[in-house]
């Protein structure tokens, strides 16, 4: 019987249902925070230059922060240098969506500002992840009420607005990174990387999910037999190829990008400065001139708080990634005997199969840490399915911790909510 088959024949449909109505139940409470929210004065008020005051408030609540950036881009295209930093993913959904509601309001003959922020909230909707997160939990956790409390606990994420509410990359750059991760982990590589490309249209770093063919075509089968061996020469190519899939939306955004600034031939336009760099990438460029990316350029006093906010979600993820490859490790690395005995005295949560989890988890870590603004983890962390089962580990193996892990989450996921309502920090 395949993994595959297997796993289905695990799956108690009451667990299904009960994910549905805890979805729907998580997103009603949402918007009613939201909701509530929207009354409060704003911080920043302007989002009503662009959406009037007579517009319903929780459409208007949805133009906040970065959803700026991905609305005009699908109104308008791309008109500014900065908004080469936003991945076209997002914008392209937005537009899409806006389009078809126009169906529903044949008088219009323009497509809007709501139309496209209320488009964008209605894709969103579409992209849960709650049950794909469930099957893949069932998959490596071989435990269907471990894999409902992870799915459950992924219904508390750090950053609710952006996940489950707005038109933001996070909704849709989560829902297929996992349903590529699911693919990979049923063995499907050609389907996992048509996911994972198209994630990689909605964030600058999707090519990373590339890893998880290396992982599970060449590194993975390797070590499995008693000698170390490298697979065939068919099957490495055909890794590789899958995994170059997945660069395409990166190299094709920066390569629009040259197309448009630096190409052209009239002596009396100025190039700019990034053109004749070695790498002429637009994205490295941007985010170093308008957002100040760099290596440890966020380590600032002003920027200590919003490092703070995110150390949650930093230490559980380092925590235990570190754990899980440290455990891995020896049963990767010793002989098949060896590995029997270990695998007996392993806890469910530290297996093998979630190494390349770990290891995905901690470059990103690494990334937010050091080379971006810290808080962004914030949103990251729903993608990374690592997360759950962590927070899972700990509910099940570090009960007290657990029970922190939960209060934190209701209480800052509230308080998220309440801060992006308001057009207040962090963004």
């Amino acid at each position: 019987m395949d993994s595959n088959a297997s796993s289905s024949s695990l799956i108690p449909q009451n667990h299904l249902r009960l994910l549905t109505r805890c979805t729907i139940a998580s997103r009603v409470l949402t918007l009613l925070l939201i909701w509530l929210s929207s009354h409060l004065p704003l911080f920043d008020s302007s989002s009503k230059v662009l959406v009037d005051d007579s517009t319903f408030s929780l459409t208007t609540a949805l133009l906040r922060w970065d959803a700026f950036h991905f609305a005009q881009i699908a109104r308008d295209g791309y008109v500014y240098e900065h908004q080469w930093a936003f991945f076209p993913g997002t914008p392209m959904v937005m537009n899409l969506a806006s389009r078809l509601m126009r169906f529903t309001k044949p008088a219009e003959n323009s497509i809007g500002w709501v139309d496209i922020l209320q488009g964008g909230a209605l894709a969103s909707l579409c992209c849960d992840s709650t049950q794909t997160l469930y099957h893949l939990s069932l998959y490596h956790l071989k435990s269907p009420s471990l894999a409902l409390l992870a799915s459950l606990l992924s219904l508390l994420p750090s950053s609710p607005a952006t996940l489950r509410y707005a038109g933001y990359s996070e909704p849709f750059f989560t829902f297929f990174s996992y349903k590529g991760m699911l693919s990979c982990a049923r063995r499907q590589w050609f389907r996992a990387s048509c996911y994972f490309v198209l994630a990689a249209t909605f964030r600058s770093n999707g090519f990373l999910l590339g890893g998880y063919i290396l992982w599970g075509l060449i590194i993975r089968p390797s070590y499995q037999g008693k000698a170390v061996r490298l697979p065939s020469l068919s099957k490495i190519g055909y890794a590789v190829a899958l995994t170059t899939l997945t660069f395409i939306p990166f190299i094709f955004h920066q390569y629009t990008a040259y197309r448009n600034f630096c190409t052209s031939t009239d002596l009396s336009i100025h190039l700019p400065s990034w053109c004749h760099n070695t790498v002429p990438s637009i994205y490295a460029h941007v985010q170093s001139r308008y957002w100040n990316v760099g290596f440890l350029r966020y380590w600032t006093l002003a920027q200590a708080p919003n490092i703070l906010i995110a150390s949650p979600v930093l230490a559980l993820l380092s925590i235990f990634s570190l754990m899980q490859i440290s455990n891995a490790a020896p049963r990767i690395l010793s002989n098949s005997k060896h590995k029997q005995k270990l695998d007996i005295q392993a806890s469910p949560f530290f297996i093998e199969s979630l190494t390349p989890h770990a290891i995905l988890a901690s470059i990103l870590v690494s990334i937010l840490l050091f080379a971006s603004h810290t808080q962004i983890a914030l949103r990251q962390a729903a993608a990374v399915p690592i997360t759950y089962w962590a927070a899972a580990w700990l509910i099940v193996e570090r009960p007290w911790w657990g029970r922190i892990w939960i209060i934190w989450s209701v209480v800052w996921g509230a308080i998220s909510i309440v801060l992006w309502t308001a057009f207040l920090p962090p963004a």
